[in-house]
């Protein structure tokens, strides 16, 4: 067009400019869209649904369904609202409400907080699917028997990388309120019994005789759990971490990382107890409350089994939870160098565990019943 040339009518530029944003919404690939957190999923999911029936001049969903929220109707929702970003809806910074900053244009669809990350779907995925397995079923005066393979990397005299040894069967076998004495058997090693009372001498005043008696055992916790007091801990996420945190609080490494000793505590849970279903999915669900968790695409457990591993990262070394790809059940565990160090150089495996049976049996070295 030159000098000369009469400006297009206003109408005929507004659609030019419509065409060429449709254009380079075509070639231009979407931008990063923050999607909401897990506490403001239901405040997304009222948001996208007062801007669908404005725009369709009040159709849509009868207003029992728009009410009823569920995690399958928001992990749908949330591409959607992907897909519309691009064509121009404007996303809110984080901290402002799903009604948009005052003035706003009605029926603007807006976003709170970033949405759940891919490693919070994936934990409410495998809380799903926890929800849904049978419950465990464990009589007066049978034992809870867990089997599994473990392998741990150790050092020589000498020093040197940590080497891994190829794995091993480990077979527990645990009373489920911690009352009677348990069992644990490993491949080329001597049975342990677990949970006797250690014999130990007293004294009553100084110059007395000494006495002999037993250790009393230590109370069930997170850290030592027993069946019964698994069963009972609470099934909401947040008094869940919680507990989990003040049960953690100056174990292990004091100084080390609390989330880290969060996450290690309920992969033990997970892997090493035979948890309600509803408990199970509690523990996902809190894990997925911890910062820094993140989802690796492709692991491997002690037994060869492929999925995918829920894993968080501290001081060097990566803790993974491994899930079966399709039913999203707990295979194993591994933890993993992602720095070079002493112990070896960043990528090697450090240990390495698959559950593969879990069941009730009647006495310490007896399986469970087919």
């Amino acid at each position: 067009m030159n000098a000369f040339t009469p400006r297009p009518p206003h109408g005929a530029d507004a659609d030019a400019d419509a065409l060429l944003r449709a254009e380079l919404a075509e070639l231009l690939p979407p931008p990063p869209v923050p999607e909401p957190a897990p506490e403001r999923n239901l405040e997304l999911r009222h948001a996208v649904l007062r801007s669908a029936l404005a725009a369709d001049g009040g159709a849509g969903p009868s207003p029992e369904r728009r009410t009823r929220p569920g995690f399958r109707f928001g992990w749908i929702v949330a591409p959607a609202v992907a897909c519309a970003l691009v064509a121009g809806v404007v996303v809110l910074a984080p901290g402002e409400t799903p009604g948009g900053s005052p003035g706003g244009s009605p029926g603007r669809v807006t976003v709170g907080q970033p949405a759940p990350s891919e490693a919070v779907r994936f934990l409410s995925h495998a809380a799903l699917a926890a929800a849904a397995a049978p419950a465990p079923e464990v009589r007066p005066g049978e034992y809870v028997y867990v089997k599994s393979l473990v392998s741990y990397a150790g050092r020589d005299a000498g020093g040197g990388p940590a080497v891994l040894p190829p794995a091993r069967a480990r077979e527990v076998w645990l009373s489920p309120d911690g009352s009677r004495p348990g069992l644990l058997r490993e491949a080329g090693a001597a049975d342990t019994p677990l949970g006797s009372r250690a014999p130990v001498y007293e004294l009553d005043r100084p110059g007395a005789v000494p006495r002999k008696t037993t250790l009393g055992t230590e109370a069930p916790s997170v850290t030592n759990p027993t069946h019964a007091y698994v069963a009972a801990l609470p099934t909401d996420p947040e008094a869940l971490l919680r507990l989990v945190r003040e049960q953690t609080w100056g174990t292990g490494d004091p100084g080390g990382d609390a989330d880290q000793r969060a996450f290690a505590a309920i992969g033990t849970l997970v892997a090493e107890t035979w948890a309600p279903p509803e408990v199970t999915a509690a523990l996902y669900r809190a894990a997925a409350l911890i910062p820094g968790v993140a989802v690796l695409p492709s692991a491997t457990d002690a037994a060869g089994r492929e999925g995918v591993a829920v894993v968080r990262t501290a001081r060097g070394e990566q803790t993974q939870w491994i899930f079966d790809r399709t039913t999203s059940a707990f295979l194993g565990e591994r933890t993993v160098l992602t720095e070079t160090t002493t112990a070896g150089r960043a990528g090697a495996v450090l240990g390495v565990s698959a559950v593969l049976v879990k069941g009730a049996a009647a006495a310490p070295g007896q399986l469970p019943k087919a």
